[in-house]
């Protein structure tokens, strides 16, 4: 069902002969059956994020839409969850229509941007810093105290831990050579830029964060911008990163190096 869901609609990451994608392996779990066929599946991440706000994320089989499915895992998920956030991918329209009749606000954007290969890259300029790649079983505490430093508004970003890095490193995507780290004269981290390559070959800009400390500087930009020269250098489709739609600062840094929006994810809440 995800994978169908994923054909219509570009998400989520579901492949029919593969496993759950790893945001929805824990948790609790509602499926809409009809007729023995799965047609609806609402994934809770009880986890929450740094509000307290459980995590909802929904989705109805593109043959079985506008039949009620989506308002009956909705009302279900509102019985059992509290409080709570749920996300629209791509603003579906179909959310919104929920979201109106259910008197949920949209309270979250996020949006995502995407670089084509057509866009030529600025020159990497020099950070005054060291620039390495991650080491595996060295780093992950250091990268984790920069995040949480950098994320300390974020709703997900800064509850990262050194086991959920661990855990992405057993990923088949994970490559350490695209893991980039900013460090000082002590070999302190600093800053890191975290690249991913999806199955699909597209590249992403899949973290950056940079330490207090060490913002202002254009410390961001040259990392990012390692990052993309990296990416290109694999031969990507084209990267996309996400960034959230009221970070003024990251959006002016994006949009200079030619990033554009492809889309918004909305999250609704009581």
């Amino acid at each position: 069902m995800l994978a169908a869901v994923r054909e219509a609609d570009g998400v989520p990451e579901a492949s029919a002969d593969g496993a759950l994608p790893p945001e929805f392996r824990t948790g609790r779990h509602l499926v809409a059956w009809d007729g023995g066929t799965t047609v609806g599946y609402a994934h809770v991440d009880q986890r929450g994020d740094a509000f307290g706000n459980q995590i909802i994320e929904l989705f109805v089989h593109p043959a079985h839409r506008r039949r009620g499915i989506g308002t009956a895992l909705v009302d279900e998920v509102l019985t059992i969850a509290s409080p709570l956030r749920l996300w629209s991918h791509r603003d579906h329209p179909g959310a919104a229509r929920i979201a109106e009749r259910r008197d949920l606000a949209r309270v979250r954007e996020l949006l995502q941007m995407r670089l084509d290969n057509s866009v030529e890259l600025p020159v990497q300029t020099n950070p005054g810093v060291t620039v390495r790649t991650f080491m595996p079983g060295r780093d992950e505490q250091a990268v984790v105290d920069v995040n949480k430093r950098a994320f300390d508004w974020h709703p997900e970003q800064g509850m990262l831990t050194v086991a959920d890095v661990e855990a992405t490193e057993k990923e088949p995507w994970f490559d350490p050579g695209g893991f980039f780290l900013a460090v000082d004269e002590q070999d302190k981290v600093v800053g890191f830029h975290w690249t991913k390559v999806h199955p699909d070959g597209t590249g992403e800009v899949y973290v950056v964060g940079i330490h207090p400390d060490a913002q202002g500087g254009g410390l961001g930009r040259a990392l990012t911008l390692t990052g993309l020269h990296h990416l290109r250098g694999l031969g990507v489709s084209e990267i996309i990163l996400y960034v959230e739609s009221d970070n003024a600062p990251a959006l002016a840094v994006y949009r200079r190096l030619g990033f554009s929006v492809a889309y918004t994810n909305v999250a609704y809440q009581r």
